[in-house]
C-alpha cells in the first residue's frame, strides 16, 4: 500500500525515512512518501490520488490541516476537537481524517517538563498544529494563553476552547509570566533558521520552551531559552510520538517510537 505526507512544500520532511524504518523492521511492503500539493490543487489530489485501492493512510502538514477538515468523509473525535487533521485513514471505501498531534505533544511535553498541572502556558500560533495542542493543553495546565500574529485567529481559537488570548505584536510582555512557552508557527523552521517569533528580552531562567518545528533540531527560539538559562525541548519527539499513534491507526500495530526516532534524526543529520 502507498502512505503519503500531504504539504506545502515538504521537502523538508523526515516523516518518509521515519515511516518506512517503521514498515521495515515490522516486515510491512509498504512505502510512504512525500506528496507536495499546493494549496488549490488539494481537493483534487484527495477525489484521485487519495481515493484510490492502493491508498493505505497518509499525514497531513502545513497548510492543509484545517481546509482537510471539509475534504474528509468523516471527522474523528480527535481532529473534530482539535479543529484540525493531521492523520488521514482510508477505510471501507470512506476517508476519514483524524489528529494526533495533541497526542504527541503533550506526551514529549509532559517527559520533558514533568507535572505540567500547575502552569502558566503561553501557545504562540492558531493554525493547525496550535488548534489540536490548544485543546488538549486547556484542561492541563493552569493557564493558558494563545498569541499570534493575527489577533482575529488567536480569539476564534481561544473562544472555541475557553481561554485567553492576545497578540505576539502588541502583547508579547505575557510571555515573560508564562512557566512553558509552546511555538506552534513555523517562524524558524529551516531556511529561515535565524528567526524566532518573540523578544528574547521576555525569555529567562526556570522557563521551558518547547518549538513543535523539528528542523533545525535548535531554533532561535530555543536557543535563545537557553541564554537566559532556561529549559528547550525540540519537536522531534512529537513528530516521533504523533507518526506512531497515526501508524498504529493504519495498521493495527504500534510500532517501536525509538527505532522512529533514530530514523528521523539521521535523515536530518544527512543534510546538514
Amino acid at each position: 500500500m502507498k502512505f503519503y505526507l500531504l504539504g506545502y512544500p515538504v521537502g523538508h520532511s523526515v516523516s518518509p525515512p521515519m515511516h518506512n524504518a517503521a514498515f521495515n523492521e515490522l516486515g510491512m511492503s509498504h512505502e510512504y512518501s512525500s506528496l507536495g500539493v499546493e494549496p488549490s490543487k488539494l481537493a483534487e489530489i484527495i477525489s484521485t490520488r487519495i481515493r484510490a485501492d492502493e491508498f493505505g493512510g497518509g499525514s497531513v502538514t502545513i497548510p492543509h490541516k484545517i481546509e482537510m477538515l471539509r475534504l474528509v468523509d468523516e471527522l474523528d473525535e480527535s481532529a473534530e476537537m482539535a479543529g484540525a487533521v493531521n492523520t488521514l485513514q482510508w477505510k471501507d471505501g470512506a476517508l476519514t481524517g483524524d489528529n494526533t498531534d495533541a497526542t504527541g505533544g503533550v506526551r514529549a511535553l509532559i517527559e520533558s517538563y514533568g507535572d505540567i498541572s500547575q502552569t502558566n502556558t503561553v501557545l504562540l500560533g492558531a493554525g493547525g498544529a496550535a488548534n489540536a495542542l490548544a485543546a488538549q493543553l486547556k484542561p492541563r495546565v493552569k493557564e493558558l494563553t494563545i498569541l499570534n500574529r493575527t489577533e482575529e485567529k488567536a480569539r476564534a481559537l481561544a473562544e472555541r476552547i475557553g481561554t485567553n488570548f492576545g497578540s505576539i505584536i502588541r502583547d508579547q510582555a505575557l510571555i515573560e509570566s508564562a512557566d512553558i512557552i509552546v511555538n506552534a508557527t513555523s517562524v524558524g523552521m529551516h531556511p529561515n533558521v535565524g528567526e524566532s517569533p518573540i523578544d528574547k528580552k521576555y525569555l529567562h531562567d526556570g522557563q521551558m520552551v518547547f518549538d513543535i518545528v523539528y528542523n533545525p533540531q535548535k531554533t532561535q527560539i530555543m536557543l535563545d531559552a537557553e541564554e537566559a538559562e532556561g529549559r528547550s525541548l525540540g519537536g522531534l519527539w512529537m513528530l516521533v510520538y504523533q507518526g506512531v499513534e497515526a501508524f498504529e491507526i493504519w495498521t493495527g500495530v504500534r510500532p517501536s517510537a525509538q527505532t522512529m526516532y533514530d530514523a528521523a534524526k539521521m535523515a536530518l543529520l544527512e543534510r546538514h
